[in-house]
Protein backbone atom coordinates (compact mmCIF):
# COMPACT_ATOMS: atom_id res chain seq x y z
CA UNK A 1 0.00 0.00 0.00
CA UNK A 2 2.89 2.72 0.60
CA UNK A 3 4.55 2.12 -2.94
CA UNK A 4 1.00 2.79 -3.84
CA UNK A 5 0.26 6.00 -2.78
CA UNK A 6 4.16 6.64 -3.44
CA UNK A 7 3.48 6.20 -7.52
CA UNK A 8 -0.08 7.93 -6.82
CA UNK A 9 1.53 11.22 -5.55
CA UNK A 10 4.87 11.13 -7.57
CA UNK A 11 2.72 10.89 -10.99
CA UNK A 12 0.40 13.90 -9.77
CA UNK A 13 3.47 15.19 -8.48
CA UNK A 14 5.34 15.57 -11.70
CA UNK A 15 2.14 16.83 -13.85
CA UNK A 16 1.05 19.81 -11.70
CA UNK A 17 5.06 21.01 -10.91
CA UNK A 18 5.34 20.38 -15.01
CA UNK A 19 2.63 22.33 -16.25
CA UNK A 20 2.77 24.71 -13.43
CA UNK A 21 6.57 25.50 -13.47
CA UNK A 22 6.06 24.91 -17.30
CA UNK A 23 3.50 27.65 -18.04
CA UNK A 24 6.29 30.10 -16.20
CA UNK A 25 7.86 29.50 -19.81
CA UNK A 26 5.05 30.59 -21.56
CA UNK A 27 5.37 34.36 -19.95
CA UNK A 28 9.16 34.71 -20.89
CA UNK A 29 7.91 33.92 -24.42
CA UNK A 30 4.56 36.02 -24.69
CA UNK A 31 2.34 32.71 -24.96
CA UNK A 32 -0.80 32.09 -23.04
CA UNK A 33 0.41 30.11 -19.65
CA UNK A 34 -2.82 28.92 -19.60
CA UNK A 35 -2.75 27.21 -22.88
CA UNK A 36 1.02 26.42 -22.69
CA UNK A 37 -0.45 24.74 -19.16
CA UNK A 38 -3.44 22.95 -20.95
CA UNK A 39 -0.93 21.51 -23.71
CA UNK A 40 1.84 20.57 -21.69
CA UNK A 41 -0.81 18.03 -19.21
CA UNK A 42 -1.09 15.94 -22.60
CA UNK A 43 2.53 16.35 -23.34
CA UNK A 44 3.86 15.10 -20.02
CA UNK A 45 1.42 12.67 -19.11
CA UNK A 46 3.63 9.38 -20.14
CA UNK A 47 6.98 11.29 -18.45
CA UNK A 48 4.93 11.26 -15.16
CA UNK A 49 4.01 7.24 -15.19
CA UNK A 50 7.37 6.52 -16.16
CA UNK A 51 8.83 8.51 -13.63
CA UNK A 52 6.31 7.39 -10.89
CA UNK A 53 6.99 3.79 -11.59
CA UNK A 54 11.31 4.46 -11.35
CA UNK A 55 11.70 4.00 -15.47
CA UNK A 56 9.89 1.38 -17.78
CA UNK A 57 12.61 -0.70 -18.24
CA UNK A 58 12.68 -2.39 -15.18
CA UNK A 59 9.52 -3.25 -14.42
CA UNK A 60 8.70 -4.52 -18.26
CA UNK A 61 12.00 -7.14 -16.90
CA UNK A 62 9.78 -7.72 -13.96
CA UNK A 63 6.47 -7.74 -16.00
CA UNK A 64 8.22 -10.23 -18.44
CA UNK A 65 10.07 -12.84 -16.20
CA UNK A 66 7.57 -12.82 -14.12
CA UNK A 67 5.00 -13.66 -17.01
CA UNK A 68 6.99 -16.22 -18.20
CA UNK A 69 7.92 -18.09 -14.73
CA UNK A 70 4.23 -18.32 -14.16
CA UNK A 71 4.52 -15.42 -11.15
CA UNK A 72 0.94 -13.95 -12.20
CA UNK A 73 0.82 -12.35 -8.25
CA UNK A 74 3.73 -10.35 -9.28
CA UNK A 75 2.40 -9.55 -12.92
CA UNK A 76 -0.40 -8.40 -10.94
CA UNK A 77 1.12 -6.08 -8.48
CA UNK A 78 3.05 -4.37 -11.84
CA UNK A 79 0.32 -3.68 -13.09
CA UNK A 80 -1.60 -2.43 -10.42
CA UNK A 81 1.32 -0.04 -9.79
CA UNK A 82 1.00 1.17 -13.64
CA UNK A 83 -2.39 1.61 -13.55
CA UNK A 84 -2.49 3.76 -10.43
CA UNK A 85 0.52 5.54 -11.93
CA UNK A 86 -1.88 6.33 -14.84
CA UNK A 87 -4.77 7.36 -12.55
CA UNK A 88 -2.53 9.84 -10.55
CA UNK A 89 -1.56 11.67 -13.72
CA UNK A 90 -4.83 11.85 -15.23
CA UNK A 91 -5.92 13.31 -11.73
CA UNK A 92 -3.21 15.99 -12.24
CA UNK A 93 -4.81 16.38 -15.75
CA UNK A 94 -8.12 17.05 -14.71
CA UNK A 95 -6.92 19.05 -11.63
CA UNK A 96 -4.70 21.67 -14.36
CA UNK A 97 -7.99 21.58 -16.40
CA UNK A 98 -10.35 22.74 -13.58
CA UNK A 99 -8.11 25.33 -12.42
CA UNK A 100 -7.61 26.75 -15.83
CA UNK A 101 -11.08 26.26 -16.93
CA UNK A 102 -11.21 23.61 -18.80
CA UNK A 103 -10.60 23.97 -22.89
Amino acid sequence: MQKISIVFFTSLGVMLGGALIGSVGAIFSRQSPVKVMLDLTQDIKLWAVATAIGGTFSNLRVLEGSFLEGKLNLVAKQLIIIVVAFLGAQLGIWIITVLTGGR
